[in-house]
């Protein structure tokens, strides 16, 4: 829990001047916390995916591409640090069980990819929008789902900033 604290308290050095005026602390620590959770799987990502370089892997039952599965390797590491950061620094305090929480957060992350898949097919094939226009504004659109989703269902009764 220490670490957590030392986390909050930097994050908290940073929320100064207008920023106190446009956001509350807990969407501030949220963002910051989902910038960094987003750096970090880019960064591991790009890591691995350049580790495994240009091969395939036969899993016996499957045969898959380096860059999927870079993604099989990166994204349970950022699901949990996702989940660890929310829980224990954006929103603090929630009543909630851990259990029920990783189980919530289970679900608001299936929705986000859903609602990612589900936006980018709608923009790119079908309203014809520029793939890099279209995952920017998809971006923005799964950000808004999920904080509502963290806020409201996975930590709701978050008594603390």
């Amino acid at each position: 829990m220490a670490s957590s604290n030392a986390i909050t308290r930097l994050i908290d050095r940073f929320y100064i001047g207008p920023l106190r005026h446009l956001l509350p602390l807990r969407t501030f620590r949220y963002g910051v916390c989902g910038g960094t959770n987003m750096l970090l799987d880019a960064l591991l990502y790009h890591l691995v995916y350049h580790a495994f370089g240009q091969r395939l892997f036969d899993l016996g039952f499957a045969v898959i591409s380096s860059h999927i599965a870079a993604l099989a390797i990166v994204f349970p590491i950022t699901f949990f640090n996702g989940f660890l950061l929310n829980k224990y620094v954006a929103f603090r305090g929630s009543a909630l069980p851990g259990g029920i929480q990783l189980g919530r957060y289970v679900l608001s992350v299936a929705g986000s990819v859903l609602i990612t898949y589900g936006s980018m097919k709608l923009l790119v094939e079908a309203a014809h929008l520029d793939p890099t226009l279209s995952k920017m504004l998809t971006t923005l659109i799964t950000v808004c789902y999920s904080y509502l989703m963290q806020k409201n269902f996975t930590f709701r009764g978050c008594t603390r900033e």
